[in-house]
């Protein structure tokens, strides 16, 4: 029986924006696409967080951070928080996985959404909830993330204009209790997702990252 991945090559939990989840700049540098952040009109600090890969090792996806890195503290709320993470996900077809026993879906802007919705998730946490129920909280939260990536055409979203590579670009947006998402395509053969909270999407720009080991503090 063949197997449909949700999201094509991801090889387990798909957990773009977990706190301290930093990878060394390796797994960026081999990577076959290039990876995107925001421009040059932000100044903050840049920080690496993680690939996502296919069974047979190659990069599929990956997350860049901007601004004050996301602390997950159940004892404290989001104020104070100011981050965005640029999501990049590599345009695939529809293709057999590497271990031929199944298909994985063509990526597309939808991928991007659920990357960046999840990623803003696994960084949020309310503060009326407790530990042992923050699991139940999250799976819930998530399988709601992937309806709404599902859907971008529909009332849960807007219509957001950002430059990517100095070209303006429409993005799905939408805002929530916890922060932002948002989702198009670059130029480059990528798609291009987004999320945050303290730091407005309102005049972000993305770029293609010319150097990506500057990330890498």
């Amino acid at each position: 029986m063949e197997t449909t991945s949700r999201v094509a090559g991801e090889s387990g939990p798909a957990t773009p924006g977990v706190p301290g989840a930093r990878r060394a700049v390796d797994g960026f540098l081999m990577a076959a696409f290039p990876w995107y952040g925001l421009d040059a009109a932000f100044t903050g600090p840049r920080w690496l967080m993680q690939v996502g890969t296919a069974a047979d090792g190659t990069v599929e996806h990956g997350s860049t951070g901007h601004g004050v890195e996301p602390s997950l503290r159940g004892e404290t709320g989001p104020d104070g928080q100011s981050f965005a993470v640029v999501v990049t996900v590599a345009s695939r077809p529809v293709r057999r996985s590497a271990d031929g026993t199944g298909v994985l879906e063509a990526t597309s802007v939808s991928t991007a959404a659920w990357l960046a919705g999840s990623g803003l998730l696994s960084c949020s946490w309310p503060l009326e909830m407790e530990l042992a129920l923050r699991q139940d909280w999250l799976d819930q939260q998530t399988s709601v993330a992937w309806e709404l990536a599902d859907d971008l055409g529909g009332s849960g979203w807007n219509t957001l204009s950002l430059p990517v590579d100095g070209v303006p670009t429409d993005f799905h947006y939408r805002e929530s209790e916890y922060g932002w998402v948002l989702a198009g395509s670059a130029q480059e053969g990528v798609h291009v997702g987004a999320y945050g909270r303290g730091m407005s999407a309102y005049g972000l720009g993305f770029a293609v990252v010319k150097d990506i080991t500057e990330y890498d503090n």
